[in-house]
């Protein structure tokens, strides 16, 4: 069974400010290596093929990493963060 994805107001707010979109938050999830997080949350990271500018810089990669709890009814992602390289 697929599990619903919803992404909370918070995060939603850094995938704008980080330049994360919401098929990226989705391939993370289904496709990246989760690990434990603190208070109960699981992580998930990927790394994606970007080559682009971000802030002024070229960059050939990006590393999605985020943080979610486990809802009855699927994922509710809390925060998002994007690392450049």
């Amino acid at each position: 069974m697929k599990k619903n994805i919803r992404i909370h107001t918070h995060a939603r707010d850094r995938m704008q400010e980080r330049g994360v979109s919401e098929e990226e938050i989705i391939q993370t999830i289904t496709e990246g290596e989760s690990f434990d997080a603190k208070f109960g949350r699981i992580g998930f990271r990927r790394n994606f093929i970007f080559l682009g500018i971000w802030k002024g810089k070229r960059y050939s990669a990006k590393q999605i990493e985020l943080y979610a709890v486990n809802e009855e009814n699927g994922w509710l992602v809390i925060s998002v963060m994007a690392k450049y390289f």
